[in-house]
């Protein structure tokens, strides 16, 4: 089992910027994903950003330009800051991790979430 800590949500005006840490709680292998997903009230959990199993980042076309997605040398932590708060931004950001398998499904975890709300 891997745990996923998250910090750093809070409460910002808008075009103010935040910074989001995932770290896992154990190495995990190089075959992996790591990214956030975000839900607002009544809406779907939805992808922000992801570093794939191929290292290449995916990002939202409502966040692209104004947030950044970026891994930590030891591989177990991820980062997302986010410049250029807008109100529609406002919402529980998860931290999803992957972790790939050659002769099963993968596993998939979950953070607990962080709030970010951006006043407007």
């Amino acid at each position: 089992q891997v745990q996923l800590v998250e910090s750093g949500g809070g409460l910002v005006q808008a075009g103010g910027s935040l910074r989001l840490s995932c770290a896992a709680s154990r190495t995990i292998s190089s075959n992996n994903s790591m990214g956030w997903y975000r839900q607002a009230p009544g809406k779907q959990r939805d992808l922000v950003a992801v570093i794939t199993t191929y290292g290449n980042i995916i990002y939202a076309d409502s966040v692209k330009g104004r947030f950044t997605l970026s891994r930590a040398d030891a591989q177990n932590t991820v980062y997302l800051q986010m410049d250029s708060l807008k109100p529609e931004d406002t919402a529980v950001y998860y931290c999803r991790l992957l972790v790939a398998h050659t002769q099963r499904p993968p596993d998939i975890y979950w953070g607990q979430g962080t709030q970010v709300a951006v006043a407007s």
